[in-house]
């Protein structure tokens, strides 16, 4: 006989209380606990998942005893998810995607279902019919392979399908639909999310085969549902971009099999997502006159390098305060050039508006922008235009020194391979480095004097 009660759950952090309770002890959030229905059943001895065996406890074993093998993975045709999941897909893994409505998750797990030939791909779906999914996948000009749709949102009935069917790989989409008979509560509730999870990762586990599931996030931008989601599963992706333009970032938030630094860039097109393998063309606009205000600056993602247009606009503050606005960069990190910049410098800038912008959407944290930022503002301030053939590669310290970054040579080689014909990096960088390699000229420096006087004069 299966007995019900009922138990109070954080929505944010799935934090479990007897009563109701205007504050979260957990996540600190207010109002933010439901009433939830909890049905514990008895074990059903017919049932693969709750059957168990009676085997005795594991014994501790030295480090260097215990025999390990290399994770098998299997390359996609993507090239960009396989960068991002660090070589491919592991066998046995549980991979979570998250990412706002509409901005392309079922369409880049359908079109990486169809693209893996020779595997036996089981796609269920609990938010549209196996229909509107044909639909879709006729837009898309993928190879036909062995994948097959299910709509259902049950547990029991896909892992019964599941157990005779012998998927090779297993997409589910989204979480927040499936529902299982062992807890009473809606689809989408805390505890329906963590049981579902815990099943399909213990399904993962047992039988080897790798599981994607699809997350929906909340209007905070955080992946709705417990928090002990994101610690369940073994890679966290989400996936980035606005509606309204065309490309897409892939970004890897947790990978328990690689980096968590590298990221993918596609291109939404009517026929599906195109894979950008050279972002830095996209990231860089093409101009038809030189304006004030540019520079091209060269940063890291993971392994990636990549070259990102860095633009600035100042301008006379005409109501009082002057304003200090960015877009993908850090607004602290930007008070602090522009005090460098009127210490060591001796710019006027405290009575101007300062604008910045990082063109194609991105976010960068790497400090090797730094250069690139202060170029840019002393362009503007001075109304001067960079040439384009420049690009810069340095951090700027609070002593107006130009500071050495690493991986200069994959900087170095990225620009030459843009067509880029200078390129300033720091004098500390120059030791180690083989110029004469470069086509590229390589113009060293130590302070940020050098740099003006070498773009701006």
């Amino acid at each position: 006989m299966a007995k019900t009660k009922t138990s109070y759950f954080c929505q944010a952090c799935g934090y479990q209380a007897a009563k109701w309770l205007g504050r979260c002890p957990s996540c600190g959030e207010w109002n933010t606990f439901v009433e939830e229905l909890i049905t514990k059943e008895e074990p059903d001895k017919g049932n693969w998942r709750t059957t168990t065996t009676v085997k005795t406890a594991n014994k501790p074993k030295a480090i260097h005893a215990i025999n390990y093998e290399e994770q098998t993975r299997v390359e996609t045709p993507d090239g960009e998810l396989n960068r991002v999941l660090g070589g491919g897909i592991v066998s046995g893994s549980l991979v979570l995607i998250g990412g706002e409505p509409g901005i392309g998750k079922s369409t880049l797990l359908l079109q990486i279902a169809l693209g893996l030939n020779g595997l036996r791909v089981l796609y269920v779906s609990g938010e549209e019919s196996e229909q509107q999914i044909k639909m879709r996948a006729e837009r898309l000009p993928t190879p036909t392979s062995d994948c097959y749709i299910m709509s259902e949102t049950s547990t029991q009935n896909i892992f019964r399908t599941v157990e005779h069917f012998e998927p090779e790989v297993l997409i589910i989409d989204s979480i927040q639909t499936m529902h299982s008979s062992l807890v009473e509560s809606g689809a989408g509730s805390v505890s329906q999310v963590r049981e579902c999870t815990a099943e399909l990762m213990k399904y993962a586990k047992e039988s080897g085969v790798p599981v994607f599931i699809v997350g929906h996030i909340t209007k905070e931008g955080s992946l709705a549902g417990p928090k002990v989601l994101e610690h369940m599963v073994d890679t966290v992706l989400t996936f980035e971009g606005d509606r309204h333009t065309t490309y897409r970032i892939l970004r890897t938030t947790k990978n328990r099999f690689g980096s968590t630094s590298e990221l993918g860039i596609y291109e939404m097109l009517n026929s599906g997502l195109r894979q950008v393998t050279n972002p830095s063309e996209i990231l860089i606009s093409q101009r038809e006159e030189a304006l004030s205000g540019i520079a091209i600056g060269s940063m890291m993602e993971g392994n990636r390098p990549l070259l990102i247009e860095i633009q600035a606009l100042v301008s006379v503050a005409n109501y009082g305060t002057p304003q200090r606005s960015s877009t993908g960069y850090d607004s602290k990190r930007l008070q602090m050039l522009l005090a460098v910049l009127e210490k060591r410098g001796g710019f006027r800038l405290g009575q101007q508006d300062v604008f910045l912008n990082v063109a194609g959407g991105l976010k960068v944290e790497d400090p090797a922008i730094d250069l690139a930022v202060c170029a840019a503002i002393v362009s503007s301030y001075e109304d001067i235009a960079i040439p384009s053939s420049v690009a810069f590669a340095a951090e700027v310290g609070l002593g107006g020194e130009v500071r050495a970054v690493n991986r200069i040579d994959a900087r170095i080689s990225e620009a030459e391979k843009l067509g880029f014909k200078e390129i300033y990096i720091s004098k500390y960088n120059v030791k180690g480095l083989d110029q004469k390699s470069f086509g590229i000229k390589i113009r060293p420096v130590s302070k940020l004097d050098e740099v003006f006087q070498g773009v701006l004069m």
